[in-house]
């Protein structure tokens, strides 16, 4: 699946054969008709290539521009998320969908949050999660009501220390994920990465700082509008490794402990790496290059590949 802005296109993606087609004649008529022996062309097998076919349009069930999209693990539904709502769609059914989640306000000055990441659960299909600007991610069950404003679990970092004018802007969840085995829930805010335990609810299970050496230069970045930047996260298919983006083009990956910090470029060179722990100290607060950044990545849910995108490139990693 994927959405441009509003819309929602459903893809079939597949292998399909492809011939290659040699030994024809020569190209010349009047060369042709002057030669007594005419060739037949002969049909090679080449490698099978992966195409994309479209197969369906979702669309008009939004006012603003979709944030989500997650299947469900039924393999029937999925939904679809933008700041204020989300909507649970059947695949077969392209000109209706149902509103499972709403937090538009009567008065929109009363509008103290929006949505910024939703998923279903791995494998438990009547359960989601949805996280938020205010840096909170609610557990729904969809077996309790139709609209699952009253979330079943609520998971949020109790600061009662000092709060400054930058407090709620680090704080908003940029992407949130959960773990293939449904037990953690992995979120990305400004600056750093953040895994809950489902069982848990009061603190996270560890912290993880990814631009911790930008804390002391939050006004300069919140002026360039780079505070705002929205990193998204990935988890491998085993669960062991995380892995977010960061500025200089560089994305980090980390054990599920939290104990190693590789950092990779994204480059057509050979990737160059750091290896430590903790955050880009190494290079230098002054020497950060903001315009290049790696915001989109994403880990093959079987293989140990990773698609990350960088400027105006995609790269795949494998190991």
């Amino acid at each position: 699946m994927s959405s441009n802005d509003k819309t929602i296109r459903l893809w079939k993606i597949c292998e399909k054969p492809t011939r290659d087609y040699i030994n024809f004649n020569l190209q010349n008529i009047s060369s042709i008709a002057k030669s007594h022996a005419l060739k037949l062309p002969v049909a090679k097998l080449k490698e099978a290539e992966i195409t994309a076919t479209p197969r369906r349009v979702f669309s008009n069930a939004h006012m603003y521009h979709i944030n989500s999209l997650s299947a469900n693990s039924d393999g029937e539904t999925y939904l679809s998320a933008d700041d204020l709502r989300i909507n649970l769609w059947n695949m077969e059914i392209s000109d209706r969908s149902f509103n499972i989640v709403d937090i538009k306000p009567e008065n929109m000055e009363e509008l103290t949050e929006v949505i910024t990441a939703a998923n279903f659960h791995p494998f438990q299909c009547n359960v989601f999660m949805y996280a938020s600007s205010r840096g909170c991610v609610k557990l729904a069950d969809m077996r309790r009501a139709a609209l699952c404003d009253s979330y079943a679990k609520h998971f949020e970092v109790c600061d009662d220390g000092e709060k400054s004018f930058f407090s709620e802007i680090i704080a908003s969840i940029s992407d949130a994920k959960f773990t293939p085995d449904g037990r953690y829930i992995l979120t990305r805010d400004y600056l750093t990465l953040k895994l809950w335990d489902v069982n848990m609810e009061a603190r996270p299970v560890k912290v993880i700082p990814i631009h911790e050496h930008l804390r002391s230069k939050l006004v300069e970045v919140y002026e360039s509008d780079n505070i705002f930047d929205k990193f998204e996260c990935a988890v491998s298919g085993d669960g062991d490794h995380f892995a977010t983006g960061s500025y200089n083009n560089y994305f980090h990956v980390y054990d599920k402990y939290g104990q190693t910090d590789t950092s990779i470029e994204a480059s057509k060179e050979a990737p160059g790496r750091r290896n430590g722990f903790g955050d880009d100290q190494s290079i230098g607060v002054d020497s950060v290059d903001f315009s290049k950044r790696t915001l989109h990545l994403a880990w093959h849910p079987r293989r140990n590949a990773m698609a990350v995108a960088g400027l105006n490139n995609l790269y795949i990693y494998s190991t």
